[in-house]
């Protein structure tokens, strides 16, 4: 029997021990506050600048460019509210498939007067290029597309969308959390003003991430105090998590390329092995160049999601589902629903996804393990 198998690297992924390493110094050694002027704040000051410059590097951005937040979250709000309260016009587009981090973000604009047009894509989760240039009015001031999705793994024409946007004077931003040290990005080649990005989905440590903002563009603070981050961002600035962001950066510009072919080759064994063994079964999204290296979405058919994932979990597998839940009631996944599927299919979905410490020998594991749970949760069911 293997240790247990972390197949959700989707929702967090386990710390870099380098990553670690770095973070350590700055708990207990150099943990002065950047803004003092003795000399513990000015090594803290300078870490913080460098680690401007390498976050920078991964997307190809300026350093001034960058702004240190608590995580994705913080910075899609912060670029969706700062941008459309900063310019003029009051109407902004998205799709009908982003993270609840820019879906509800744009649903408490619009519940405050502004408009939102919300995009459909189709059964692989793509946007319409044509129609997106179409939704754009006169009084559009910002476009959200996500750059891959965090269910399906969709990867977005976020070049030509971009381009799009340009052409009509649109700014664009792109939630790239599930996409950064994954995939190549570069803000300028690829037409982004504004791009969200979250340490922990890429080895580096929770409660850190970063909003790059072209230096073509003006947004509006949400936070007020100190003016720390270039008045965009006030509060004294989480060292340590900088520092962990800036190693988790480092290693994805070099190790990237090599990482995410591994995870490919792994993914595609995993997708192929668990369809070839389980009746009934299908794959969300796109199996191709433009789906997350490290996504794979199944739906099976007459099987539970919730059930499906306690059942792996007790042998030793840790995966999630479409469903998103809350306190009161559970709902079937807004994303696959957006693909045409109905409700008791995107109740039957389940995520498993990669990370570059994932090893052939848990994919294995998992191509046997999940057909057997599958099966035995359909024979419960006709029994």
């Amino acid at each position: 029997m293997m240790e247990y198998i972390y197949l959700d690297d989707g929702a967090t992924t386990r710390v870099d021990q380098r990553v670690k390493k770095e973070m350590n110094k700055f708990l207990t050694e150099k943990y002065g506050n950047p803004s003092s002027p003795h000399r513990k704040g000015k090594e803290a000051r300078e870490e913080v600048k460098s680690a401007r410059k390498e976050t920078a590097n991964l997307i190809n951005a300026y350093r001034d460019e960058i702004i240190f937040t608590s995580g994705g979250t913080e910075s899609d709000n912060l670029a969706i509210k700062g941008a459309m309260r900063e310019n003029e016009g009051n109407h902004l587009i998205t799709t009908k498939i982003e993270h609840p981090a820019v879906y509800d973000t744009c649903k408490f604009l619009e519940e405050n007067g502004y408009e939102v047009t919300y995009l459909e894509v189709d059964e692989n989760g793509f946007v319409d290029v044509g129609k997106f240039e179409s939704a754009i009015r006169e009084e559009t001031v910002l476009a959200s597309i996500m750059y891959a999705n965090n269910e399906i793994g969709t990867v977005e024409p976020i070049e030509k969308l971009g381009e799009v946007a340009h052409d009509n004077d649109v700014i664009f931003h792109t939630d790239a959390v599930q996409a950064v040290g994954k995939v190549p990005i570069d803000v300028k080649n690829e037409n982004i003003d504004l791009l969200s990005l979250s340490g922990h989905k890429f080895h580096g440590p929770k409660g850190i991430g970063a909003l790059y903002v072209s230096s073509k563009v003006n947004i509006q603070p949400m936070i007020h105090g100190g003016g720390h981050e270039n008045g965009l961002r006030s509060g004294t600035e989480n060292v340590p998590g900088i520092v962990g962001l800036k190693k988790a950066c480092e290693i994805a510009k070099n190790e990237m390329k090599d990482d995410s072919k591994r995870m490919k080759k792994y993914r595609d064994k995993l997708i192929d092995g668990i369809l070839a063994n389980t009746k009934k079964s299908y794959l969300n999204g796109p199996k191709d160049e433009n789906r997350l290296p490290n996504n794979a979405n199944f739906t099976f058919e007459g099987i539970d999601g919730d059930a499906l994932v306690l059942q792996l979990d007790s042998k030793g597998i840790a995966g999630s589902t479409g469903s998103a839940c809350s306190t009161t009631e559970v709902k079937p996944s807004r994303v696959l629903l957006s693909l045409g599927l109905d409700e008791n299919e995107a109740f039957s979905s389940l995520r498993l996804t990669l990370s570059k410490f994932t090893t052939e020998e848990e994919i294995e594991e998992a191509i046997e393990t999940v057909p057997e749970v599958v099966s035995n949760l359909r024979a419960m069911n006709d029994l």
